[in-house]
């Protein structure tokens, strides 16, 4: 009898602390306490207290009480903890491309966008670089001048069938480097621009572009032929006055159908860059202070020997863009017409036939092949009218 209502008095005593528990009747200050130690269980050393692993939020009650409810309750399984994942950081937005100043022969200082360069496909060229390595071309002035050459290699696109590139290096004498049948990758071009040596004193220019059209524009050096279309183009970079006569044999150059660039450095002679140069010479002739911004004239070479789409560049056309040369015009779709402005579309008006809806003529026709039709039936009743009378006058007769 006494272990019954021993037992029963432990149940009750159990269920007073469950319903304490559970409805806060403990009167438990969270800041009076905030500071004083929580009393702990003995568990084992290697397990952890239940409170560390539950969350306020989800558990309530379980967390906060430490009495019987919280060493006997079941432990509940917390909710997994997503943590945010971090954020890929976003490319730094490309400046815009800067525009590069040029000096053209007239002293006038242009600006070259690099935009342009994007829109720039290279035309397949038989191009020659005649450089000057007298002794005013310093060591380190003409590396200058190779990496110039090696930075318009990169802006071509070269092959067999694209632009092909030789190079006349001059100064008392004149060594042609390599052919334009030598070379036909960007590797190998690159490579032997940074073998070229500097020569000795003296600048025979016009020498250098003899020889330049009788050895290295031949279709045995690798130039194509003139059914192939191919432009044929020589660059001379110099920094001094010519020692012989340029006029002539540069004249002879341009007639052979060779488009001739002329580069000046410091102490250039501007006469004998105009001379040398094709025409408009505001196209052709260029010149720099020294070889250290020599770099400067990558960008306008490759605006000029590229073929430029001027349609991609912009244009005002109110429908198509055809691009011609270094211009465009523009064309309209089926059904519209260009106006005056020779950019905007209209449609267009067609003269159409106007037909006679009431269809006038067959109508006459008809009227007059019906009145036609009832005369004859007119003149054949008259004459039926005519044999029944008669035949009734007989008739009375008897």
């Amino acid at each position: 009898m006494k272990s019954l209502f021993g037992a029963l008095l432990y149940c009750l005593s159990a269920l007073v602390c469950e319903v304490r528990g559970t409805y806060r009747l403990y009167g438990y200050d969270q800041q009076r306490y905030a500071g004083r130690p929580v009393a702990r269980p003995r568990l084992h050393p290697n397990l952890q207290p239940l409170h560390n692993a539950l969350s306020p939020g989800v558990h309530g009650n379980n967390y906060r009480f430490y009495g019987y409810h919280y060493y006997h309750q079941p432990p509940r399984i917390s909710p997994p903890v997503i943590y945010p994942q971090p954020t890929a950081p976003r490319p730094p937005t490309a400046p815009p491309p800067p525009e590069l100043p040029v000096s053209t022969q007239s002293g006038i200082t242009s600006t070259v966008s690099a935009i342009a360069v994007t829109q720039c496909k290279s035309r397949p060229l038989d191009l020659v670089f005649i450089i000057d390595s007298s002794r005013s071309v310093r060591p380190g002035e003409f590396e200058k001048v190779k990496v110039f050459l090696s930075d318009m290699v990169d802006t071509l696109d070269i092959g067999p069938d694209a632009t092909r590139v030789a190079v006349v290096n001059y100064a008392s004498t004149v060594k042609i480097e390599f052919l334009l049948r030598t070379y036909l990758s960007k590797v190998e071009l690159k490579r032997a621009l940074a073998r070229v040596e500097p020569l000795s004193a003296g600048t025979m220019t016009g020498l250098a572009i003899r020889t330049a059209v009788d050895e290295a524009f031949t279709e045995e050096s690798g130039a194509r032929t003139q059914d192939k279309n191919i432009s044929k183009v020589a660059i001379i970079v110099t920094d001094g006055r010519p020692q012989d006569k340029v006029e002539e044999v540069s004249a002879a150059a341009r007639a052979a159908g060779i488009e001739i660039y002329a580069v000046g450095v410091d102490r250039a002679d501007m006469q004998s860059l105009r001379l040398m140069a094709s025409i408009p010479l505001d196209e052709h002739v260029f010149y720099v202070e020294t070889y250290g911004v020599i770099e400067k004239l990558t960008s306008k070479f490759r605006e000029t020997l590229c073929g430029i789409d001027p349609c991609a560049l912009g244009h005002d056309c109110d429908h198509t863009c055809i691009s011609m040369n270094n211009s465009y015009y523009c064309q309209c779709r089926d059904g519209y017409v260009l106006n005056e402005d020779q950019k905007t579309c209209a449609l267009e008006v067609k003269a159409e036939v106007i037909e006679d809806p009431c269809k006038c003529e067959a109508q006459v026709a008809f009227q007059r092949k019906m009145q036609s039709t009832i005369e004859n039936l007119t003149s054949r009743l008259d004459v039926m009218t005519k044999k029944v009378q008669q035949f009734e006058n007989k008739m009375y007769q008897f």
